[in-house]
């Protein structure tokens, strides 16, 4: 049980094998969440295949040509109807705002965000909170919070009260 009185939610994340080595799979680990590696998905992502969500990692530093990450970029998109990039930068340097702004304007009409994130923690509590709230229950419970929430603030409405007054 969780300390908010939930059950702790788990699930199965595919990662690619090239993140195999990086600290947030021993933090998805510790929160025992299923691991599977993957030769198969693009370099740096990870896959969360029931909330049909998926997370490529970049990071500014590590990035030698820039037109071939734009590709990958591409590529992901295409792939993954539900795109995020984390944007790996732990301080805001002129490189780190080159690469976000480059990215932001190559994909400002397509389905990618991007989410920047500065170390391995926030890496996992924005994909996790990301997967979660895509992911069935939590999806279907969001929408009928929501839609509760829509009916109170309808019927609590000072322009519905003058409506029902007029007629």
């Amino acid at each position: 049980m969780a300390a908010d009185g939930e059950m702790r939610w788990t699930t199965t994340i595919i990662i690619s094998t090239s993140l195999q080595s990086h600290e947030t799979i021993r933090m998805l680990q510790a929160q025992q969440h299923r691991i599977r590696l993957s030769d198969s998905v693009e370099c740096g992502s990870f896959i969360f295949p029931l909330s049909g969500t998926a997370f490529k990692l970049v990071e500014p530093e590590s990035v030698r040509d820039e037109p071939g990450l734009i590709e990958q970029i591409q590529k992901f998109v295409r792939v993954h109807r539900n795109s995020f990039v984390l944007l790996y930068a732990p301080f805001n340097g002129k490189r780190q705002l080159d690469m976000l702004s480059l990215i932001q304007e190559k994909f400002f009409s397509s389905n990618l965000r991007i989410l920047p994130v500065r170390n391995n923690s926030e890496i996992l509590k924005g994909m996790l909170t990301i997967a979660k709230a895509t992911s069935k229950p939590h999806v279907d419970r969001i929408r009928h919070r929501m839609s509760l929430a829509k009916t109170h603030i309808v019927e609590r409405s000072p322009v519905w009260d003058m409506l029902k007054k007029l007629s």
